[in-house]
């Protein structure tokens, strides 16, 4: 199974996913996280002037769907968190995986440039950074996510994200 968190930077992917892969490890040894960021470290490609453009952001993703798929090969769980600009990325998922689940992460943009931790957003307003989605980089939210969470932030809301995927879980795949 891949679930496949996406959203915008800043969105709170990484921090949900996290949480969800812990609660699923206790369930299901066989199950792994990926970051996208991560992902960009382990590969070196989160440097340089491509990195973060189209190509740059294609190459990622598709390494990334790979990586994935050889994971769900060997019958592993993904919990998979990335920005994911490409729909034609997220499509083919819903061919190439056994078992896909989408969620989208929403939180308004204006939030995420107000909370902003990384300075990310507001560095390319200021025309310092560009290659920056949501801003120099038009941002389409997925066309059919099996789940959208709304994000408001809340560190209190956590659990009850966590619990809303896994219920969806259990409807759509019959996960125990």
């Amino acid at each position: 199974m891949v679930i496949w968190l996406v959203g915008l930077s800043g969105a709170g992917k990484t921090t949900i996913g996290r949480r969800l892969y812990h609660s699923m490890k206790t369930m299901h040894q066989h199950t792994v996280f990926i970051d996208g960021d991560e992902i960009r470290s382990i590969f070196r490609h989160d440097k340089g002037d491509n990195a973060y453009s189209l190509e740059g952001r294609k190459l990622n993703a598709e390494r990334i769907q790979a990586m994935c798929a050889w994971l769900e090969s060997q019958e592993i769980n993904v919990v998979c968190c990335i920005l994911s600009v490409f729909s034609e990325i997220t499509q083919q998922n819903r061919q190439k995986f056994k078992q896909y689940f989408e969620v989208f992460v929403d939180t308004p943009l204006p939030l995420l440039i107000e909370q902003d931790n990384k300075g990310l957003y507001k560095s390319a307003l200021k025309g310092e950074i560009n290659n920056v989605v949501g801003v120099d980089i038009e941002y389409n939210p997925p066309c059919a996510p099996d789940l959208i969470i709304k994000n408001s932030m809340q560190k209190t809301d956590l659990s009850n994200y966590v619990a809303s995927i896994i219920n969806a879980l259990k409807e759509t795949y019959d996960y125990k």
